[in-house]
């Protein structure tokens, strides 16, 4: 699949405004810090960027704010498009985060195993 430049120019702009909860979780998963996995952020996935994937676990992590309360609806659109392309999909609101980054990560190492 092609990404179109527009995509890919958007991803890198997301990139570079993350929010500081996806800048701490970052962190942790940035060079294969994290049980040698390979991480990516902000990375096109058919017709959406998500905020991190490992694709040799085939799991994707959102970091939601406060905005995900008002697009419910969209947020299960997308997981199911992401489920039927053979992601598992977790959320974590950035306040779990940035307040329990302990717990988010044991939550990632689980699924990771």
């Amino acid at each position: 699949m092609r990404i179109r430049k527009p995509f890919t120019q958007l991803a890198r702009k997301l990139r570079k405004n993350s929010t500081d909860a996806e800048r701490l979780l970052w962190h942790h998963l940035r060079g294969k810090r994290f049980n040698h996995l390979k991480f990516r952020r902000q990375q096109p996935i058919g017709p959406y960027i998500v905020d991190l994937i490992c694709f040799e676990k085939r799991l994707i992590i959102e970091v939601d704010g406060s905005q995900h309360n008002e697009n419910q609806k969209k947020d299960l659109i997308r997981t199911q498009w992401l489920n039927n392309e053979g992601y598992q999909v977790i959320r974590f609101w950035n306040h779990e985060v940035l307040q329990n980054s302990t717990d988010v990560l044991e939550e990632i190492w689980r699924y990771c195993e």
